[in-house]
């Protein structure tokens, strides 16, 4: 069986799904590896580092997808300009993609269709359960912590004063306000670069749980209580909450924004839209230089002004919409993602050559087309076709 690993063609994303160590494991489990020239350039591998480690390097990526087998990839595949196709139709029929899909976003909708007519079997990443046996797989919480960690950097950046109390000769410069909402992977790394910036740093969230591991970090916690029947699926997720009580929340949370000089939106509802908590109203009560960074946009946005990969000035306020944040932290965020794929693939083909074990709770989790259907439920019911 072949794997082929493209170079990611998305705009800056640097990343790549195998490493040379990786390649290495995985042609110890049995597998053929083929690598697109120049798919480690971003992260300053050469090919013939690849070469090393066994796999075959492929110049054309049309070749390099018709021999494959198995499609790994980082995001999710898009238009090649170059060929004047799109990257799904260049994917052999009844082949298998694992990548990074958002499938019920509304950006990857298509996509999903594409997949489906393709007839290709396609595993999100981002549906992987969180359970003990997956963590080695977890790709989203590795992504997660380096996104946590880079929004706030972002945000810094942007902020037109300083984050830290600045002491000075005509008197002390007070520290900003940051606000973390959702205190998951992403928020609790956001918090602690926030807090290690000097910046006054609130959490919300609606687990209990999660606000207690704020708190521990440094974090004033703020919120407010929801059932935990509402509040948590299972693994300890989020659940996104009933109309009526997000309408609460946003009445809740309405003073906290606007004090706020950083906001951070990290509130995620694993393979589901994200909730919008922030309203056009709430940024307009916000100070004028504010920041919001709303790192859920792959899944929607937790702010209704936030666009994907752009940055909107609405009230002096800037929001920032980036998309890929891990792809600008390429280096670490790689060797993270391409560990999380060579676990991923060694669970999900038990026998080399073999078939997916669709049987496994891991891989049904994460399964998003097979055999001309689309079978995701989040995606069926974002898409109207559930």
């Amino acid at each position: 069986m072949r794997i082929a690993v493209p170079k990611e063609i998305l705009n800056a994303e640097k990343r790549v799904a195998a490493i040379p160590e990786t390649v290495e494991k995985l042609r110890s489990k049995g597998f053929d590896v083929a690598v697109e020239s120049g798919a480690g350039a971003g992260i300053f591998i050469d090919d013939s580092e690849y070469e090393k480690a066994g796999a075959t390097i492929v110049k054309d990526v049309e070749q390099l997808f018709a021999g494959a087998d198995i499609i790994l990839k980082v995001k999710q595949p898009i238009f090649n300009e170059e060929k004047k196709k799109h990257e799904v139709e260049m994917m052999p029929e009844g082949s298998t993609l694992v990548t990074f899909l958002h499938p019920a976003a509304p950006d990857s909708h298509d996509i999903v269709r594409k997949l489906r007519d393709r007839k290709v079997t396609a595993f999100t990443m981002d549906g992987i359960p969180r359970i003990s046996r997956a963590q080695r797989m977890d790709a989203l919480t590795s992504m997660s912590t380096v996104t946590g960690y880079r929004a706030v950097l972002d945000a810094a950046q942007h902020l037109p004063r300083f984050l830290p109390m600045i002491g000075t000769a005509i008197g002390p410069i007070k520290p900003a306000n940051v606000l973390v909402v959702g205190a998951g992977v992403v928020g609790l790394q956001a918090i602690a670069t926030a807090k290690r910036l000097g910046g006054i740093v609130k959490a919300w969230d609606i687990r209990e749980a999660a606000r207690v591991e704020a708190g521990s970090l440094g974090a004033k916690v703020v919120g407010f209580d929801v059932p935990k029947e509402l509040a948590i699926a299972e693994g300890g997720y989020a659940r996104l909450l009933p109309e009526d009580w997000l309408k609460k929340e946003q009445e809740a949370i309405a003073d906290v924004i606007a004090g706020s000089d950083i906001v951070v939106l990290s509130a995620l509802v694993p393979g589901s839209l994200a909730p919008v908590i922030v309203t056009e109203q709430h940024v307009a009560r916000m100070k004028p230089g504010s920041v919001i960074v709303d790192v859920s946009i792959d899944q929607g946005g937790n702010c209704a002004l936030t666009r994907p990969s752009q940055e909107v000035m609405f009230n002096n306020v800037r929001i920032c919409g980036l998309q890929n944040i891990p792809g600008r932290m390429a280096m670490h965020s790689a060797w993270l993602y391409a560990h999380n794929m060579f676990h991923y693939i060694d669970n999900l083909f038990k026998q080399v050559p073999g078939t997916p074990d669709l049987d496994d709770e891991i891989a049904r989790a994460s399964l998003v087309t097979k055999e001309g259907r689309i079978v995701f439920g989040p995606a069926l019911e974002a898409m109207g076709e559930r």
